[in-house]
């Protein structure tokens, strides 16, 4: 399952981002997933406790946001919001836009708690 993959990679990051602030414990994470990411949110939510378990991160609360996918037109130069299947102007309706959000994913905050309590490891 990619998405595994993917939360590994974002509990890596987690836990170092804990490590460098000597927290004991993370307490909630929350990240911000793009339609055009390549990543499904419902398999990242069911993935999430298979990779955090015995980490620091293990009883943390999970929050998955998806963002919007949002177009600037290269023609009229307005940005707007787009589906998936037609990345189209709002404005003027033309197929020539540059994609300005939707395909992230993105860590948007951590709560980290028993800062100071961490042990080297």
């Amino acid at each position: 399952m990619h998405e595994l993959s993917v939360c590994l990679s974002l509990l890596r990051e987690v836990e170092r981002i804990a490590r460098e602030n000597k927290a004991g414990r993370v307490t909630r994470i929350a990240v911000t997933v793009g339609p055009l990411s390549g990543v499904e949110p419902d398999l990242l939510r069911n993935a999430y406790p298979l990779a955090v378990a015995g980490t620091v991160a293990e009883d943390a609360e999970f929050q998955v946001d998806v963002s919007d996918i949002v177009v600037k037109c290269s023609q009229c130069g307005a940005e707007s919001p787009a589906k998936p299947n037609r990345l189209l102007c709002g404005e003027c309706g033309d197929y020539r836009t540059n994609l300005v959000s939707g395909d992230e994913m993105v860590l948007q905050s951590l709560e980290l708690d028993d800062i100071g309590t961490a042990t080297a490891g």
